[in-house]
C-alpha cells in the first residue's frame, strides 16, 4: 500500500458515504485491508486527511468526510429555469445548485461540487452546493433535423434539438465535416459546450446523415441515436455471425445430455422470433414436480474476445421499441441457430429442478444439453387451454394438454410460495401501440397478462433463483441480479405517509422485510388509496442492478437471484452461461476463480447502465407515439384516473395507458393547494380534492408530439369529492412561489419513473417478449 494511494482510497470511501462515521476498523473492513501494519498505515493516512481538512474527527473519535469545502462527485440534474440538483448519495437529499453555481453543467453530467450550505433539518431544506468541475459529459453527440436560419451566427446551420433537457440550447454546425441539406436528420459531435462566452448554445460537427425528416420511422430512429444505442451491426460482426453454421454438428453434441425425448415447448408472444427458453413439467411418483427450463446456449456461439462478444457487450441488451427491435445479437443468431425453433436441434443450458408441493426446490441439476422443441406455443393458445378450455385448441394440442394442466398446477404452487416469503407483486397494465405502414399510431391496446404469461414468469424465476443459489454456495465469482433493502429513512417517510390513511405498519424501517410491504398492499387492496400507496411504495424502493455480489432480491423476497433465462437479449445472461461452462470445464479452483473474478463487477455495472439506456429509449418512444396518437383526438373526452399529484398539477392516465398533465393553471374553478402529506390538491374555497387513484373525466386540449406531452382539462370539476384536508400554511400552496426548489426537481419525469418501479420493472418487450416479466426483476 503506497501512502498516497491509500489516502485516496480512504477519501473515496468517505466521499461515497458523506454523512457516515467510520472507525479505523470500519475503514479497514471497507477497504479489505487487515493486519497491524495496515491498521497503522490507515491511521497515518487519516491524520493527513484531517490536516488537509478533508476529514473530520467526531466526538466519538470516529472519522467522516468534511463536507464543508470538500469536493464531492455526483450527477447533475438540470432544470429549465437555470438551477439544478446534484445527486451524490442515494440516502441523502440532492444538493441544490443555484443558476450562478452550475458552471454551465448540462443534465446528466458527472460533476465535482462543494457544499456551500449544509442541510437544515428544522426547515426541511436540503444542502446547497456549487459545481467546481465537470468531470464527465453526459452528451457527446446530438441528433436532430438540420436547418438554416437568418440567425446562424456565421455557422453553416443548426440542429433542431427535441430532447426536453436540451430545449434551452441552440446547436450550431461548423463548416468542418459534413455539410447537410436542410431537412436531413443528422448526428453531430459536440466540440464546444455551453460556457461563459456562450451559455445558451453548443457547437459541433455534423457526422452522419441518418435520414430525412419525412422518412417513415425517422422519429424513433432519432430517439435511438439520442440514447447512443448502436442501430446497425458493423459489417465484420455480421460476417462473423454469417460464418456460424446453421445446423448442429456431431462434435458439438459431445459432452451434452440429450433431452430430445422430452416434451419441451416454447411459449411466447405470437410474433416472437427469438425464442430463448423451452420448458417441460411432469409429475413424479413421490408427488413432486419435475420442472425443466432449457435455455438457448448463446455462449457456445458468442466466444470471449470475438467481435460478436464485443458488440453484444457494447449493446448490453436488446431494445424493444414500438415498431422495431434493436437486437443484441445479429438476427442470424437471435432468430436462427440460437432460437429454439420447433422441430430444430438446438444447443441448450438446462436447469432441471424437482419441486415439492410446498414450492421448494429439493433437487436440481445444471448442465449443457441438446434439445428439440415439440411445439411453438403462444400465450394465447395456452390461455385458451388453461382458462377458456377451448375445444379446438385442446384438440389441436391434445398430446400436450395434460402437461399444460400440470404446468398450471405447479405455477400456482410457486406463486403461493413466493407470496408466503413476501414477494411484492406490482401488476400494472402494458400497452401495445398499433402503427400503420408509415409508423403512425392508429390504436393502443391494453394487454392483460393471463395464466400462461404468469406461469412462464414463475418458471423463469425458479430457474434464476436455483442457478444463483447453486453458484453462490460454490463460492465462485458470478453475476447476480440484485435488489437491495430500501433505505431506512425513505421507509420511515413511507410509513408516515401510510399513517395519513390510517394504515398502521409494524416493522423496523432500518431492517425491512418484503413481507411487511406485501401486507401493506393487502390492507389497501380495492380501496381508494390503493394507487397512492403503490406509487409511494415504489418511490421508497431501490433500483435493481447487476453486480458480482450476492446481495439478494428484496422485491422478490429471494436470498439468491441472477438472470439466466434470456441470453439472446441480455448480456448478463450470456455471461452467466459462460461462467457455468467455465466452471464445468475447468473445475472450481484458485485458477478458475481468478480468470473472471476481476471482470464481473465492471460487467455488472456496464450491463446495468445499458439496461437503463434501453428502458429510457423504450419509455421515450412509447411516450412520443402515445402523444402522436392523442394528437388525432384533440377535443375528445375520456375517462381517466389520477396517476400522480404534484404542486404544479396532476398527471392522469387514460384507460389505454396514455398519460398527460392537468396543469394547475388550467384548474380555474378554485385556488388549489398541494398537500404533500396526502399527495392531494385541495381547493381552498370549494374543498374539491384530487388524489392519486381517483377517477376523473378529462378532455384533450393540447398535444406537443415533439415533447411527447399531452395536456388535459377537467370536464366536470364540480363532480370532484370534497375533503377537509388543509395545507399547513398558505405559502405552501401550489400557486405559491416558494416551492421551486424541490418541486421542480425532475418534475415531469417523476411520475413515469414511479410507475416503472425501482426494481427493474421494465415496460413490456412489445410483441416479442410480452409476458417475459421476469425481466422486470
Amino acid at each position: 500500500m503506497e501512502e498516497n494511494s491509500l489516502k485516496q482510497e480512504i477519501h473515496a470511501v468517505l466521499q461515497k458515504f458523506p454523512t457516515k462515521e467510520f472507525s479505523v476498523e470500519n475503514l479497514a473492513d471497507e477497504l479489505g485491508y487487515h493486519g497491524a501494519n495496515a491498521f497503522k498505515l490507515i491511521v497515518q493516512a487519516l491524520a493527513v486527511l484531517e490536516r488537509e481538512e478533508s476529514a473530520l474527527v467526531t466526538e466519538a473519535g470516529n472519522f467522516k468526510l468534511n463536507a464543508q469545502g470538500a469536493k464531492i462527485q455526483g450527477t447533475f440534474h438540470a432544470n429549465p429555469k437555470g438551477f439544478g440538483f446534484v445527486n451524490y448519495d442515494e440516502n441523502l437529499d440532492d444538493a441544490f445548485i443555484a443558476p450562478d453555481n452550475t458552471l454551465h453543467a448540462m443534465n446528466g453530467d458527472t460533476v465535482e461540487m462543494e457544499i456551500v450550505k449544509r442541510a437544515d433539518q428544522n426547515s426541511g431544506k436540503g444542502p446547497e452546493g456549487k459545481v467546481t468541475n465537470i468531470v464527465g459529459r453526459n452528451y457527446e453527440q446530438v441528433v436532430g433535423e438540420f436547418t438554416k436560419t437568418d440567425d446562424d451566427k456565421g455557422y453553416v446551420g443548426q440542429v433542431k434539438l427535441k430532447e426536453k433537457k436540451l430545449m434551452n440550447y441552440n446547436f450550431y454546425v461548423t463548416g468542418v465535416g459534413l455539410k447537410p441539406t436542410p431537412g436531413e436528420v443528422v448526428t453531430a459531435e459536440i466540440t464546444e459546450y455551453p460556457s461563459e462566452d456562450h451559455p445558451d448554445y453548443m457547437v459541433g460537427i455534423a457526422k452522419e446523415v441518418i435520414g430525412s425528416v419525412d422518412d417513415p420511422g425517422i422519429d424513433i430512429l432519432q430517439i435511438v441515436y439520442a440514447h447512443n444505442i448502436p442501430a446497425q451491426f458493423p459489417e465484420d460482426v455480421l460476417q462473423e455471425a454469417d460464418a456460424i453454421p446453421e445446423t448442429i454438428s456431431e462434435e458439438e453434441k459431445a459432452g451434452r445430455e440429450d433431452v430430445t425425448d422430452q416434451d419441451l415447448v416454447t411459449i411466447d408472444g405470437e410474433s416472437s422470433k427469438d425464442l430463448d427458453d423451452a420448458v417441460t413439467v411432469w409429475k413424479l411418483p413421490n408427488g413432486n414436480y419435475h420442472l425443466g427450463v432449457h435455455i438457448a446456449d448463446v455462449s457456445h456461439y458468442v466466444k470471449p474476445g470475438s467481435l460478436l462478444d464485443e458488440e453484444a457487450y457494447k449493446r448490453g441488451t436488446s431494445t424493444y421499441l414500438t415498431d422495431r427491435v434493436i437486437p443484441m445479437l445479429p438476427r442470424r443468431l437471435s432468430n436462427g441457430i440460437c432460437s429454439l425453433n420447433e422441430g430444430e436441434l438446438r444447443l441448450c443450458m438446462s436447469c432441471e429442478m424437482e419441486i415439492n408441493p410446498a414450492g421448494n426446490v429439493v433437487k436440481h441439476r445444471i448442465h449443457p444439453s441438446v434439445m428439440k422443441s415439440k411445439a411453438r406455443m403462444t400465450y394465447k393458445a395456452v390461455n385458451d387451454i388453461l382458462e377458456a378450455h377451448d375445444e379446438k385448441t385442446m384438440e389441436k394440442y391434445k398430446d400436450l394438454v395434460p402437461m399444460f394442466e400440470e404446468m398450471g398446477e405447479l405455477h400456482k404452487i410457486l406463486y403461493k410460495q413466493r407470496r408466503r416469503r413476501g414477494a411484492i407483486d406490482f401488476d400494472d397494465n402494458e400497452a401495445e401501440i398499433i402503427c400503420d405502414e408509415n409508423g403512425h399510431p392508429i390504436d393502443i391496446k391494453v394487454r392483460v397478462r393471463g395464466t400462461a404469461e404468469r406461469m412462464i414468469e414463475s418458471f423463469m424465476l425458479a430457474a434464476n433463483e436455483t442457478v444463483a443459489e447453486h453458484y453462490c454456495k460454490k463460492h465462485v465469482p458470478f453475476v447476480y441480479r440484485v435488489h437491495e433493502t430500501p433505505d431506512g429513512e425513505r421507509v420511515k417517510n413511507f410509513f408516515e405517509f401510510l399513517s395519513a390513511f390510517g394504515v398502521d405498519v409494524k416493522g423496523d424501517p432500518d431492517h425491512l422485510k418484503p413481507k411487511v410491504l406485501q401486507n401493506v398492499l393487502k390492507k389497501v387492496a380495492g380501496k381508494p388509496e390503493e394507487a397512492a400507496v403503490s406509487v409511494m411504495m415504489l418511490r421508497s424502493l431501490k433500483q435493481a442492478r447487476y453486480t458480482d455480489q450476492p446481495l439478494g432480491h428484496f422485491g422478490l423476497g429471494a436470498e439468491y437471484y441472477t438472470h439466466f433465462t434470456s441470453p439472446i437479449r441480455r448480456y448478463p445472461d450470456t455471461m452467466v452461461h459462460r461462467l457455468i461452462h467455465h466452471y464445468e470445464d475447468k473445475g472450481i479452483n484458485a485458477e478458475s476463480k481468478a480468470k473472471y473474478g476481476n471482470l464481473l463487477e465492471e460487467i455488472g455495472d456496464h450491463s446495468s447502465k445499458c439496461e437503463r439506456r434501453s428502458v429510457d429509449a423504450e419509455r421515450d418512444t412509447d411516450a412520443m407515439k402515445k402523444a402522436e396518437y392523442m394528437a388525432d383526438h384533440i377535443g375528445e373526452e375520456f375517462d381517466a384516473t389520477v396517476s400522480s399529484v404534484l404542486k404544479f398539477g396532476m398527471f392522469v392516465e387514460l384507460d389505454n395507458t396514455v398519460e398527460g398533465l392537468v396543469h394547475i393553471s388550467r384548474m380555474k374553478d378554485d385556488y388549489y393547494e398541494f398537500i404533500e402529506k396526502y399527495l392531494a390538491l385541495v381547493g381552498r374555497n370549494t374543498h374539491r380534492t384530487y388524489r392519486i387513484g381517483q377517477p376523473i373525466r378529462v378532455k384533450v386540449v393540447n398535444v406537443d408530439v415533439d415533447q411527447s406531452a399531452v395536456d388535459f382539462d377537467i370536464v366536470n370539476p364540480e363532480d370532484a369529492p370534497l375533503s377537509k384536508l388543509k395545507a399547513e400554511s398558505h405559502n405552501n400552496g401550489a400557486h405559491g412561489r416558494n416551492n421551486h426548489r424541490r418541486g421542480d426537481r425532475r418534475n415531469n419525469n417523476n411520475h413515469r419513473n414511479n410507475k416503472r418501479g425501482k426494481y427493474g420493472h421494465n415496460r413490456s418487450r412489445n410483441n416479442n417478449h410480452h409476458g417475459r416479466n421476469n425481466s422486470r426483476h
